[in-house]
């Protein structure tokens, strides 16, 4: 059987680009989506199978186990996630809170459980679309919510590594990229910045395991 690659918020933006350029490379993938929209966008791409899962519903997520029951995942990318741009001087309310976090983190807290296990049979690779923005080191009042959760996820991804040893699992940062989150005026455009993260991918080793990776392959040294 050949290994699938599985991309989890493919429905528009990096994730349809992964999808593309990944059928392109004439792998096996499989791809979720929210919407009917989103589904017709990847079967137009010649995705083998699209899923319907919205990450902010625990109940739609909790169907990947069974869907995908069977399958080896030899890579799965957790591409899900929300902006939020309000600065430290602004406090968020409960409903921002909870719709960047769930997005960004709890939802990715419950796919990881579903696919991990699958990922380990194929002895392959997690990734979990983070950003820069998420380094303590490089921490700036902007966009505080959205730094807090990133922050967060990359500390769920290398919590969870223990949990599946045959699996490795990374934080990915693809870049200030040309969507409808980056904006026009980001120096990367979607095509490229998958390009790079595809051929960082393809680099992942074992010593890898619950750490950032750039785009352009650059290994941060700290969160």
């Amino acid at each position: 059987m050949i290994p699938i690659v599985l991309i989890i918020g493919a429905s528009r933006g990096l994730g349809l680009e992964l999808a593309r350029q990944y059928v392109q490379a004439g792998e096996r993938v499989f791809a979720t989506a929210r919407d009917a929209a989103g589904r017709e966008r990847l079967q137009a791409l010649g995705v083998e199978k699209v899923l319907t899962v919205d990450v902010a519903q625990p109940a739609s997520v909790s169907s990947l186990a069974w869907t995908l029951d069977g399958e080896k995942i030899a890579l799965a990318l957790y591409v899900a996630g929300v902006w939020d741009g309000h600065d430290a001087a602004t406090p968020p309310t409960r409903e921002q809170f909870d719709r960047v976090l769930h997005a960004n983190v709890l939802g990715a807290m419950q796919v990881l459980p579903q696919v991990a296990p699958l990922v380990e049979e194929a002895d392959g690779v997690f990734g979990f679309f983070s950003s820069e923005m998420s380094l303590i080191s490089a921490a700036d009042s902007d966009a505080w919510l959205y730094r807090v959760s990133k922050a967060a996820l990359n500390m769920a991804v290398a919590a969870a590594q223990p949990a599946w040893p045959r699996a490795t699992l990374v934080a990915l940062d693809p870049g200030w990229t040309q969507t409808d989150m980056g904006g026009a005026a980001a120096p990367l455009s979607m095509a490229d910045s998958v390009h790079g993260l595809m051929r960082t991918l393809a680099s992942v080793t074992p010593a890898d395991r619950g750490r950032l990776l750039r785009h352009d392959g650059q290994r941060m040294a700290q969160w």
